[in-house]
């Protein structure tokens, strides 16, 4: 099935004759490799870093660092929303639930948006690509950072 711009998967199982369907589940994007280092996602047009540096940050960091950060010739990089850090989640993998294909050699942990928390201004949202969980991550901790161009 199709909802919206984000494919859905619904699945259904018949269990002593009753209909029992599982509700959707978000699949992760439809990507291409575009062989300068960056990834395509061709449901949402965003094109991604596709190796981070391997260095965590502290959350104004990641928003500098991505600001500055040129790759492919291109030099209006940011730090992705969590809306759209959220859609490269695969939710079917773990460890990491993310594409490995992709991007490989994803780091196990948490990276960063750009979104604060409405809970407190100490606080930004993030994802652990070890599990796809999103949390809420305080803005002096340190994690990965991947960004992303496009969109917004």
């Amino acid at each position: 099935m199709y909802y919206g711009r984000k494919k859905m998967r619904v699945s259904c199982l018949i269990i002593f004759a009753v209909l029992y369907c599982v509700p959707p589940v978000a699949l992760a994007g439809s990507f291409a490799d575009n062989g300068n280092g960056t990834v395509t996602d061709n449901d949402t047009g965003l094109v991604w870093q596709q190796h981070d540096d391997g260095t965590t940050r502290q959350w104004e960091a990641a928003i500098s660092y991505c600001k500055v950060f040129s790759l492919a010739g291109a030099g209006d990089w940011r730090l992705p929303n969590i809306k759209e850090l959220q859609a490269i989640i695969d939710e079917f993998t773990y460890s990491p639930a993310i594409d490995p294909a992709y991007f490989p050699g994803t780091n196990l942990s948490g990276y960063w948006s750009s979104t604060a928390s409405s809970f407190s201004s100490s606080l930004a949202w993030g994802v652990n690509f070890s599990n796809g969980y999103v949390h809420n991550y305080d803005k002096s901790n340190n994690y990965y950072v991947r960004c992303v161009r496009g969109g917004q």
